[in-house]
């Protein structure tokens, strides 16, 4: 979309593709990567221009129910960039029915709820609870299995996931930590459209496992990636 500041050349630059027993070796220099970056000025304004891109697709899509997470370090954050989106997709929907008057219809479009995955360790497996906190306040209090914050509302079950990247490539598939939580959820849900947020240095060139679910979309603070 429009220019976006720079950052360092991503692992794809290689022609080497990252076997499945050499993933962990990769995690760490992309983590080690990020970490640098982030301390730089771009970072700044990177997180701004993801933000936008985010708030545009999120617009276009109008999603009932919005899976979120809680930012690990070095995480894109995208709860700042949500805070009046539901406001937004409202007035959006209230013109539409307004354009639409004089036809049947199924009565005003539901709020949109928001969802935090809580993780599992044994067996090993996650789901979404639906989250009435606040998106860019203190973490919530409840842990997961796993040490991430999370919520102790009800199972719900998202049309529309984020889902944060260590690294991706362009076919879209994602490095994650190594758990599989987000790989099993999304083979659970076929039908849920799941959007990788990463920066544009996590691009790389991976191995596909057998377990491993392609996202609809990757976003980074430069383009949207549609595989």
């Amino acid at each position: 979309m429009s220019d976006t500041p720079a950052s360092p050349s991503s692992s794809a630059s290689s022609a080497h593709t990252t076997l499945s027993h050499e993933r962990p070796a990769l995690r760490a220099q992309l983590l080690a990567q990020r970490s640098a970056w982030l301390a730089t000025p771009t970072a700044h304004a990177a997180s701004a221009a993801l933000g936008l891109q985010l708030r545009e697709l999120l617009r276009q899509l109008a999603p009932q129910c919005l899976g979120v997470y809680w930012p690990l370090d070095g995480e894109f954050n995208p709860g700042p960039h949500l805070l009046n989106l539901a406001a937004m997709l409202e007035t959006e929907a209230a013109a539409d029915e307004d354009d639409d008057e004089g036809f049947d219809d199924d009565g005003p479009a539901e709020p949109l709820q928001f969802a935090l995955p809580f993780a599992y360790k044994s067996p090993r497996r996650m789901d979404y609870r639906r989250w009435d906190g606040p998106l860019d306040g203190p973490a919530p209090a409840l842990l997961d299995e796993c040490g991430i914050p999370s919520s102790k509302g009800a199972v719900v079950v998202p049309d529309v996931v984020l889902v944060p990247c260590v690294g991706f490539t362009r076919e879209g598939y994602r490095l994650g930590y190594g758990g599989g939580y987000y790989d099993r959820w999304l083979a659970a849900h076929p039908g849920v459209t799941s959007i990788g947020l990463a920066w544009s240095l996590g691009e790389a060139s991976f191995a596909v496992e057998p377990h491993d679910q392609a996202l609809t979309l990757v976003l980074t603070e430069r383009e949207v990636i549609s595989p």
